[in-house]
């Protein structure tokens, strides 16, 4: 196959070539008619994050919901007629999880729990440890460094019992036969308990069953001393995709997580006991239902005798237990079983990493690098998993959340980052322990998008076929992996900031974009016929300069010590636009000066769409929002909404949300708002734009200096600063001369002129400026405009949305691709400002023609700001 064109590599042909001896795909001809009938939701979507979440096909919705409307199930603890239905249904579903595992009540027990994260602590919690410092042998707790946070985790509560826990690397148990113990030592029966996953979460690779038979008759020790071992077998990413036989591999303890296998229900989970084990379990807590007999008076406490209710605190999930017995039905009907599963996953697996593998650069280089310790020729030894970083052309990684981005322009769904398995991720990338610390001094921590630091990959990028998986799947994978990097553009040389290299190109004093001559006032009543035109606020004194000495003061205020930036020919550096957003990713409201509020330029991205569930809608999900244009009337107070084929709506701007408004609480980015609804009205309208049902919300200002609020270091008196409804920052300025820099990178890839315009509305900024020096804008630590004083809070690092044009809402993924390309393989475009307002005499208003007085940092690199939300304006 690697001698084999590349067209020809991505054929449905090679894939069957490349399909292992004996191995089916697709279950008999079934894939086609299981995908349009099942999940007619992933038309046009690529989901490859199957060791995430499986996705639950629409007949076990169907069955599950009819079974509830059919049937009346209550509480199984009480004795009543629906009670003792719900009763004898759970155990049908504890008899059918037994028989999916071989295995029969003789020889384990079901014990629901929330998930394989809590069965894990049910374990820890419970095992029978014997703790340090007493007459026998201590208990050890150990596992492979190849394992998922929650059993890392574990230790936590070992340690607290006084247990020591000892990590073991894979190589260390195939030469853990050396720890076999004399004779004299064999009798012990301290008990210690050994955990290791039945296939990594990382990097799919199947760890041999065998071992568990092996370190339970001490064939294998993780470490030298005395006693008895115990396994727990961490099943939770194998069983997603592969057939686990417990009649022949008899582990002590196997968590699962069942959305993993039929994608829901979410949160249930079980923890499978071996019945040899159960008695010495202790426990502490008892809830309802786990009690034969009990005293509130007195300590007095006698347990069920059955295991399963004695850890069942509380009232079972009971409802979704019985939806498992419609996943196991839907999942034999639609695929054959687990068994078939397996070969059909690893069909996919095994022929995308052989693509990918062969895949070169013009000199010869890797395209990607492939952490796995397996050629994935063996379904026994690899899992459908492949997990990897992507190269450039001299080796050199390509962060994850760029690569992240790059994907979702395909709407390809892939995960990224270390996948809660912090061991391998060492293991696999040679991450150190003190690299790990030293990334979280420097603000990187487990799940942001941080994905270099000092050029080294703090992650990596996995994909993961699931039963519904298809070859399609696979092909536009390959297909996104091969456009995005082995396309004409890796001949191209990309620009880099003015910190290694400035360009010459001045911006046209005569440029279309400076020319305000045609801005037009606020019209009081709106017309159909002036939908889309550019409304702006009053047109007043736009060229206002504030007089030398004030110039001088304002500089001193800035920085004492720092020294402004020099210009060739003294060129000032002026506003020349100014976009305000009302309205959280909808259309921009452009006016030439515009008062500021402690927030950032009054009612800028003061209310957002939300969904039906409350969740805030961007272009990411609904393009149509650039389409909605919302504009400022500030002499009549009201803010007028408009959008072609729609009747002008309008709004109050003032605050008075009355007795009856919902207030409720929102979340953008992680940042926690108070908002309250703006009625029926409004709601319709949007909902009638966008064709589906949605509401417009308002940020409430008695929350707005508590609860959105950002720590800026190095801000005046070290003060919280108040956000709107913003991502990142209160406000996004971009550079012409770099927006012009751009354009000739993009023109050229596209083959078509570009109008300067149309980027500068791509990029959503607040302040556009005219600095002759192209991406000088990154080398600044602070800036000042008018009497307004701004600090640099970082740069901007772009998402998908520069993809959807403003005009039409059509998007095209070739901006974000060049934008990386021509960036050096980042996405960052303008930087972030935080306003800090001088006491001066001067009013608080920005103004287009304004001079801006840059205030170079020491430091040339600005690092971005640490959330792990995408750094993108809305």
């Amino acid at each position: 196959m690697a001698g084999a064109p590349r067209g020809e590599l991505l054929s449905f042909r090679a894939f069957q070539a490349a399909c292992p001896a004996g191995y089916e795909y697709g279950y008999g001809g079934g894939l086609r008619g299981l995908r349009e009938s099942e999940f007619p939701r992933l038309r046009g979507i690529t989901y490859l994050d199957h060791a995430g979440s499986a996705l639950f096909p629409e007949s076990l919705l169907k069955a599950f919901t009819d079974d509830l409307r059919n049937n009346v199930y209550g509480n199984p603890h009480s004795q009543n007629i629906s009670s003792k239905l719900t009763y004898d249904t759970i155990e049908h579903v504890r008899y059918r999880i037994l028989q999916h595992f071989h295995t029969t009540a003789e020889d384990y027990t079901i014990i629901f729990t929330s998930g394989c994260t809590a069965a894990l602590k049910l374990v820890a919690e419970a095992f029978p440890w014997i703790p340090e410092g007493t007459k026998q042998p201590s208990s050890r707790f150990c596992y492979l460094t190849d394992s998922h946070t929650s059993v890392v985790g574990m230790r936590g509560i070992t340690a607290s019992m006084n247990v020591l826990s000892v990590p073991i690397k894979p190589k260390e148990i195939l030469l853990s036969e050396k720890n076999r113990l004399p004779a004299e030592e064999q009798n012990c029966t301290t008990p210690h308990l050994f955990s290791y996953p039945a296939q990594s979460n990382f990097s799919g690779t199947k760890y041999p069953l065998s071992w568990i038979q092996d370190i339970k008759s001490g064939k294998l020790r993780p470490i030298k001393i005395p006693g008895k071992w115990f396994v727990l077998l961490d099943a939770a990413s194998y069983v997603s995709s592969s057939p686990l036989d417990l009649g022949v591999h008899q582990a002590d303890f196997i968590p699962i997580s069942f959305y993993k296998i039929f994608g829901f229900p979410t949160g249930l989970g079980a923890l499978l006991v071996n019945n040899r084990i159960a008695p010495l379990l202790r426990k502490t807590y008892f809830g309802g239902g786990t009690a034969a007999a009990y005293l509130a008076g007195e300590d007095f406490y006698f347990p069920r005798k059955s295991i399963a209710e004695r850890f069942e605190d509380g009232t079972v999930s009971f409802l979704d237990i019985i939806a498992l017995k419609h996943g196991f039905e839907v999942l034999e009907k639609l695929t054959g079983g687990m068994e078939k599963i397996k070969q059909h996953t690893f069909a996919l697996a095994h022929y995308t990493y052989t693509v990918l593998s062969t895949l070169k650069y013009a000199n010869g280089a890797p395209v990607v690098r492939i952490y796995s310790d397996t050629d994935f020729s063996n379904p026994d030894v690899q899992g459908p998993i492949i997990n990897f970083n992507v190269l450039d052309e001299n080796g050199e990684v390509i962060g994850f959340s760029q690569v992240d981005k790059m994907a979702s322009l395909y709407n390809i769904h892939v995960r990224t980052g270390c996948f809660c398995n912090t061991g391998a991720c060492q293991m696999h990338l040679g991450i150190s322990n003190e690299d790990i610390q030293r990334n979280l001094q420097a603000g990187h921590v487990c799940g942001d998008d941080i994905d270099l630091v000092d050029g080294r990959p703090t992650g990596s990028v996995r994909i993961s076929f699931g039963y519904m998986s298809s070859f399609e799947d696979a092909q536009s994978f390959l297909k996104f992996i091969i456009a995005t990097r082995l396309s004409k553009s890796d001949t191209e040389i990309p620009f880099q900031s003015s910190s290694t290299k400035l360009t010459t190109e001045s911006v046209p004093d005569d440029h279309p974009s400076f020319n305000n001559a045609d801005k037009l006032s606020p019209i009081p009543h709106i017309s159909d016929t002036e939908l889309g035109n550019n409304l702006s606020a009053t047109k007043t004194t736009v060229n206002w300069q504030p007089p030398e000495a004030e110039v001088e003061s304002i500089r001193a205020a800035v920085s004492e010590t720092a020294v402004p930036t020099y210009r060739r020919g003294g060129k000032p550096i002026t506003v020349t636009n100014i976009y305000l957003y009302p309205i959280k990713s909808c259309s921009a409201f452009e006016v030439t000066e515009w008062p500021v509020g402690n927030q950032g330029l009054l009612y800028d991205r003061n209310w957002m769409v939300v969904n039906q569930n409350g969740v805030c809608m961007t272009q990411k999900q609904e393009p149509r929002l650039c389409l909605v244009n919302p504009s400022i009337d500030l002499k009549q107070k009201i803010m007028v909404i408009q959008a072609e084929g729609m009747e002008p709506i309008s709004i109050s701007l003032e605050e008075n949300p009355g007795k009856e408004a919902v207030i409720c609480e929102s979340k953008v980015c992680s940042h926690r708002v108070k908002t309250y609804d703006c009625g029926e009205r409004i709601a319709g309208w949007f909902s009638t734009f966008l064709g589906r049902p949605c509401r417009l919300i308002r940020q409430s200002s008695d929350m707005k200096k508590k609860s959105h609020q950002k720590n800026i270091k190095g801000l005046a008196s070290a003060a919280n600063i108040s956000l709107s409804l913003v991502n990142e920052a209160q406000y996004l300025l971009i550079n012409v001369a770099s927006i012009l820099q751009l354009k000739e990178h993009i023109s050229a890839r596209l083959e078509e002129p570009l109008e300067i315009e149309e980027l500068i509305r791509r990029f959503r900024a607040n302040i556009v400026i005219s600095a002759p020096e192209s991406f000088e804008e990154e080398e600044w630590a602070e800036i000042s405009i008018g009497a307004l004083r701004f600090q640099v809070v970082g740069p901007c690092s772009r998402c998908q949305i520069i993809c959807i044009d403003q005009q039409s809402g059509e998007r095209n993924k070739e901006f974000l691709q060049s934008l990386s390309a021509a960036r050096g393989r980042k996405t960052n475009f303008g930087i972030y400002l935080m306003n800090q307002p001088l006491r001066s005499s001067l009013p608080d208003i920005l103004s287009v023609g304004s001079q801006v007085l840059p205030v170079l940092k020491e430091n040339t690199e600005i690092q971005p700001p640490t959330s792990s939300e995408e750094k993108c304006s809305g």
